[in-house]
């Protein structure tokens, strides 16, 4: 069995930082892709940052210049460095991964069950 959990969420005024972590667990072979994404209430799910096994990264322009994604592959671990943080940035964030499961052929999108990360004075 494998999870993929969140941790690092809370409350920070404007222009404050937040480090989210995102740990992957269980019988993991390896793992390509790990993502954060976040969803403000009355919004759609959308991609935040990723990053895959070699270290290259994708940022939605919002957050560009602010956020920093990075992993630990020997911890199975992805991390989300917030800098600079606006109201609008308030949402649940979620963690993926995209992992190879001993025994499997390919790899499984597994998701974490969110944090909230509320940005407000």
């Amino acid at each position: 069995q494998v999870q993929v959990v969140e941790s690092g969420g809370g409350k920070v005024q404007p222009g404050g930082s937040l480090r989210l972590s995102c740990a992957a667990s269980g019988m993991i072979f390896g793992i390509y892709t790990m993502g954060w994404y976040r969803q403000a209430p009355g919004k759609q799910r959308e991609l935040v940052a990723a990053i895959i096994h070699s270290g290259s990264t994708n940022y939605a322009d919002s957050v560009k210049g602010r956020f920093t994604i990075s992993r630990d592959n020997a911890k199975n671990t992805a991390y989300l460095q917030m800098n600079s943080l606006k109201p609008e940035d308030t949402a649940v964030y979620f963690c993926n991964a995209d992992i190879w499961v001993v025994g499997d052929t390919k790899t499984t999108r597994y998701w974490g069950q969110g944090t909230q990360v509320t940005v407000s004075s």
